[in-house]
């Protein structure tokens, strides 16, 4: 058995004090008469209903330990194994910019940006990995985590139109990088996908790029689409607009290069899918694991415990040994 919280075992030294005051305040409390010998009651004893007025003290003194051990979250476990696995920290950053409605991917490159992203986070179950989006500004979605449910969920919920629209490639690769020095993973690495080039925002793309190399965090780029005018759905398909794109291919694969990573470009749905999946195959390290399974809380006996000996100190207290001014 362990607990999770052990550091509240130190409470039990309270018992220590409380003895003490009771050994003290037992002595105090009696009345005395002074004879010349004690020799005729030596015969007597102490009558039983001392004792269980030592009895109810020391009922207590279980009540207040058992709440304590309680406090502490004794688990017990069914077993634990120590293994080595692959995994990272990866961040997605993506683009949620109007560009990415076009129709050159089906339905459009934000829905099939999404599609792609939702399998690779299935695929990698033993990683850390979060969601920043951008467009004129950038947004940090869902910080690291393992939870495979939550992030997938967050992926499904993002939507074109949430931020300003515009393409803050600096400002998104800035709010990933924060997102992902928290974690702890050796092999730190960002996915930034977009379909343009940088217009918006504070930070110029270079100089995250280089913040990310001090840290030692790999970019992955990826260019999403084809040059030349698309056409744009608005958000509830209604009408087409035409807009031309174009992708600044030079600067994805300098930030790319700058970090260790490599610049993928995907023109189409079968080819963005394969980006995924080669990334997928580059970015794993070995990390060690101890793997636990089925945790089991066992603080309920200990409060039965605790209110059980309460009881029956308060039934002694009011019964046997109840005192009548």
């Amino acid at each position: 058995m362990k607990f999770l919280h052990p550091g509240m075992l130190w409470l039990l030294l309270l018992l220590v004090p409380l003895i003490v005051w009771y050994v003290i305040k037992h002595k105090s409390a009696n009345p005395s008469l002074g004879v010349s010998s004690l020799q005729p009651f030596l015969k007597f004893g102490n009558s039983w209903k001392v004792w269980i007025i030592h009895l109810c003290f020391a009922l207590r003194l279980v009540c207040i330990a058992a709440i304590i051990v309680a406090l502490a979250r004794p688990q017990t476990y069914d077993s634990l194994k120590n293994s080595r696995i692959l995994g990272t920290d990866i961040i997605l950053a993506m683009d949620i910019s109007g560009s990415m409605s076009a129709t050159d991917f089906k339905p459009n490159r934000f829905m099939a940006a999404k599609d792609v992203a939702t399998s690779f986070v299935n695929s990698r179950p033993n990683d850390n990995m979060g969601l920043v989006v951008f467009a004129g500004e950038s947004l940090s979605l869902m910080p690291l985590t393992n939870d495979r449910a939550a992030l997938i969920n967050a992926i499904a919920n993002v939507d074109m139109g949430d931020l300003n629209d515009g393409t803050a490639i600096g400002d998104g690769l800035t709010s990933a990088i924060n997102r992902i020095s928290q974690g702890k993973a050796k092999s730190k690495s960002i996915i930034l996908l977009t379909d343009g080039s940088n217009n918006a925002g504070d930070v110029p793309p270079v100089t995250a790029a280089q913040i990310a190399k001090q840290k030692g965090i790999k970019i992955y780029t990826i260019g999403v689409g084809t040059n030349g005018k698309m056409q744009i759905a608005d958000p509830y398909g209604f009408s087409t607009t035409t807009l031309e794109t174009k992708i600044d291919e030079p600067l994805l694969k300098n930030m790319a290069k700058m970090t260790g990573g490599k610049y993928f470009r995907a023109k189409d749905e079968r080819m963005l899918k394969q980006v995924f999946e080669e990334i997928d195959s580059l970015e794993k390290s070995s990390i060690d694991v101890n793997s636990v399974t089925l945790t089991q809380e066992e603080f309920m006996p200990w409060l039965w415990l605790a209110f059980s000996a309460l009881a029956l100190s308060l039934l002694l207290r009011y019964t046997i040994i109840r005192r009548i001014p």
